[in-house]
């Protein structure tokens, strides 16, 4: 049996816990559930589509397990987050916790990609922490700007992340089911 001094034994569980909350590898897991349910299911065509701070690290273990199997991808992720070239996804960075323009054109891009997809489509949808904020489409009557205001103004008054989607999912055309 080995022993370890309190401070290795600390560092091992660190990095132990690091591991097992690491988005490439919590994906990586579930990429053979992908592929049989691509190639059992008769689909012809396989999206990804992803939005969250993970987005990225999710993204690319899903292309470096499916590779060719991927006909299109759109992820958005927070500026800073997108941690590797993709030549079948498309990268968007865009703001968090307040949504901005590039949000904006992310989810259009993606509401696009879904729309041309059908029963022969698989799509693989990525979704982490983050997501609710960089999956902007507001409701018809509402600004970016309008959305952004309220953001602010619910940060400022503390609200938590538990009342900010509520408020989000109230005041968009994706959110709370609608994507």
């Amino acid at each position: 049996m080995r022993h370890l001094s309190h401070t290795g034994l600390a560092v091992e569980i660190f990095h132990a816990a690091l591991k097992a909350v690491d988005p490439y590898a919590a994906t990586k897991v579930y990429t053979d559930k992908i592929i049989s349910v691509y190639k059992n299911g008769d689909f012809k065509r396989l999206i990804v589509i992803g939005f969250g701070k993970a987005a990225c690290s999710m993204a690319r273990a899903v292309e470096d397990e499916l590779g060719d199997l991927i006909g299109a991808g759109i992820i958005i992720t927070k500026y800073g987050h997108a941690d590797y070239p993709s030549s079948k996804i498309k990268i968007h960075e865009a703001g968090h916790p307040v949504p901005d323009e590039n949000g904006l054109k992310g989810t259009k891009e993606i509401i696009k990609l879904l729309k041309g997809a059908n029963e022969n489509t698989l799509v693989v949808c990525l979704v982490s922490g983050g997501g609710s904020a960089l999956l902007v489409s507001p409701h018809e009557g509402i600004s970016l700007d309008d959305k952004q205001r309220i953001t602010q103004l619910l940060l400022k008054a503390g609200a938590d992340i538990y009342e900010l989607n509520t408020v989000r999912k109230h005041i968009s055309r994706v959110k709370g089911g609608r994507l």
